[in-house]
């Protein structure tokens, strides 16, 4: 049945053109054709953000799962299978009801223009009408105003996560061109929650969003991690201090991502859901969301897959490393419309070597001679081979290092991430 759902999204994806053209005309006429899905929704919980997107959908959909609430969610992209992309009352959909939605909905929607993404999107907000749930956790694909998921004309919650330099060929070359694409999702007297963001990018929101006096409500201040150690942080929230135990995912930047995801906990406890502070700390305990700094070893080599393929991505992987005083040899794949230079650049700090290659069945990867080039320009040692099997069996046979770190596309942890777990 799984050939079958790849044979159904490799038709979607050849009927429907990767080409976007950020646009909401396409989907809300399909929408309407499926008798506007999207606007018999439970109450929305909407992130947008370059980075952490995901991390904050999972802890977020924990945190209501410990609480015994009922969640559907949608996010994007999928590491091993599409199914991963649509949860349904806290279950990832089964591959029958997801063939049978997606047929369905290519049916309706004939032969008009419509791209991949949107015509999933319009699946997922289908689905999420039939079924019975307390919450829907949206995640954007790209930008915000724009985005498919930014169809909806209501949520309770917006968020927005860490806002860098990404997707500059839709959204704008500039930081702030591409905040407010992200601030986009905001609707009128919905509660924002502001992951901490850089300088440029805060000064802006609090001039762009604050002129609209008593429009909105602001969170974007209201929180701050105080202290943490290895097993605790400490998260003050409304002048309040509260003790949270720390996620079991990597990386400095999980105890910013789960500070976004309480904070959002702690305002539905504040209106009146039940959220109990204990059932906090076991979400923190119990999320995972592969391909992020995750570990594993094998072959007595330990291996970390992180899916980062941006500036801020490369940052929160340096500094994981440097923290632990760790140098990596780097297996590195990348899709061709990203900044190669700056992100080897950025991690060339921890590494002893780079194994360039492809990103398998990828039209747009790098070359291994476009990245061997980036390597030499930056002096940092580098191989070419032709496939991750190949570049792990030369770093065991000829190398033999302590630890490789797999980066520089989530399309290339999700190809391979298998062969390790």
């Amino acid at each position: 049945m799984s050939k079958e759902l790849d044979k159904l999204l490799e038709q979607l994806i050849k009927l429907h053109p990767k080409y976007i053209d950020l646009s909401l005309n396409r989907i809300l006429k399909l929408l309407q054709k499926l008798d506007n899905p999207h606007l018999k929704l439970p109450p929305v919980i909407h992130i947008a953000g370059t980075n952490g997107k995901g991390s904050v959908l999972s802890y977020i959909l924990n945190i209501l799962k410990e609480n015994s609430y009922k969640i559907h969610a949608y996010t994007s992209p999928h590491l091993s299978k599409f199914n991963e992309r649509i949860v349904i009352s806290n279950n990832i959909i089964s591959t029958a009801k997801l063939i049978k939605t997606l047929k369905n909905i290519k049916k309706i929607n004939g032969k008009q223009p419509i791209t991949f993404f949107e015509i999933t999107t319009a699946a997922a907000f289908y689905l999420f009408s039939k079924e019975r749930a307390d919450f829907v956790i949206l995640e954007t694909g790209l930008g915000g105003r724009l985005d498919a998921t930014n169809v909806i004309t209501n949520s309770l919650i917006n968020i927005i996560t860490p806002i860098g330099i990404d997707h500059q060929e839709f959204l704008g070359k500039k930081i702030i061109n591409i905040a407010n694409e992200k601030l986009g999702i905001i609707k009128q007297n919905s509660v924002v929650i502001f992951s901490k963001q850089k300088k440029i990018v805060d000064s802006h929101i609090k001039k762009k969003l604050f002129k609209k006096k008593n429009e909105k409500l602001f969170f974007n201040q209201n929180y701050k991690i105080i202290y943490q150690n290895n097993n605790l942080f400490k998260l003050k929230y409304k002048k309040k201090l509260f003790n949270f135990k720390n996620p079991k995912l990597n990386g400095e930047h999980q105890i910013e991502n789960a500070s976004t995801a309480i904070t959002a906990a702690l305002y539905l406890k504040e209106i009146g859901y039940n959220i109990e502070k204990k059932n906090i700390d076991k979400a923190m305990l119990n999320t995972k969301w592969p391909g992020r700094l995750e570990k594993t070893k094998k072959n007595n080599v330990i291996f970390y897959l992180d899916g980062a393929h941006n500036i801020d991505g490369a940052n929160a992987i340096l500094k994981f490393f440097k923290k632990k005083d760790i140098k990596v040899w780097l297996i590195f794949g990348m899709l061709n419309n990203k900044n190669i230079y700056n992100f080897l650049k950025i991690l060339k700090p921890i590494l002893l070597g780079v194994i360039c290659i492809p990103i398998p069945n990828e039209k747009n990867t790098y070359k291994n001679e476009e990245m061997i080039k980036v390597c030499k320009k930056l002096k940092i040692l580098s191989f070419k081979k032709n496939n991750f099997s190949c570049a792990k069996n030369f770093l065991l046979k000829e190398i033999n290092p302590k630890v490789i770190l797999i980066s520089g596309s989530l399309y290339l942890i999700g190809k391979i991430r298998n062969r390790l777990l």
